[in-house]
């Protein structure tokens, strides 16, 4: 119990832990990880804007025509496939947190994965969204490289080079 202070204006907690704490210098900031990847959208091509006119007869023509077409069933290894592009989201944040040489390469990487694989905006979505669930899980965990960021690192490269290898040997690629 501090002198400071009356028996009878002590709280709770004050007794529990003490009197509160003066606060300190302002710690330095904290380094925020890179945004999420977000798949870039191919622009149409070869699109003129039409006169007013023709635009309404489109707009009748589209909405005439039947709901778009389902999407094709899942490749056969398209659990690998996202399992790929969860890696390269978790090594797009370890890579350059440790200063790795190719920490920049990753999301490049991913892009040509998307332009390869993503022949469908389904498709698309679940690899970039698989991409953006291995970068936030490591984002929230690490700010700065520490011994083990370095080993997951080191494991997830080798997971990635397997897959890669197995998905290739095995489907052609």
């Amino acid at each position: 119990m501090t002198a400071t202070q009356p028996a009878s204006a002590q709280g709770f907690f004050e007794r529990l832990f003490g009197p509160p704490r003066q606060p300190e210098l302002s710690p330095q900031p904290q380094l925020r990880p890179q945004p999420q990847f977000r798949p870039q959208r191919r622009a149409p091509q070869n699109q003129r804007s039409a006169p007013p006119k023709e635009a309404k007869e489109k707009e009748k023509e589209q909405k005439a025509e039947p709901a778009p077409p389902v999407e094709p069933p899942p490749a056969p290894y398209e659990k690998d496939l996202l399992r790929l592009a969860e890696i390269m989201g978790s090594l797009a944040l370890l890579r350059p947190l440790c200063a790795a040489a190719d920490g920049t390469e990753w999301q490049g990487r991913m892009q040509a994965l998307l332009d390869a694989e993503g022949t469908t905006p389904g498709r698309r979505e679940r690899l970039a969204g698989a991409y953006n669930k291995g970068y936030q899980a490591y984002a929230l965990t690490y700010r700065i490289c520490t011994a083990s960021a370095q080993e997951a690192s080191n494991r997830y490269l080798k997971e990635g080079e397997t897959l890669a290898r197995t998905i290739t040997s095995r489907y052609g690629g």
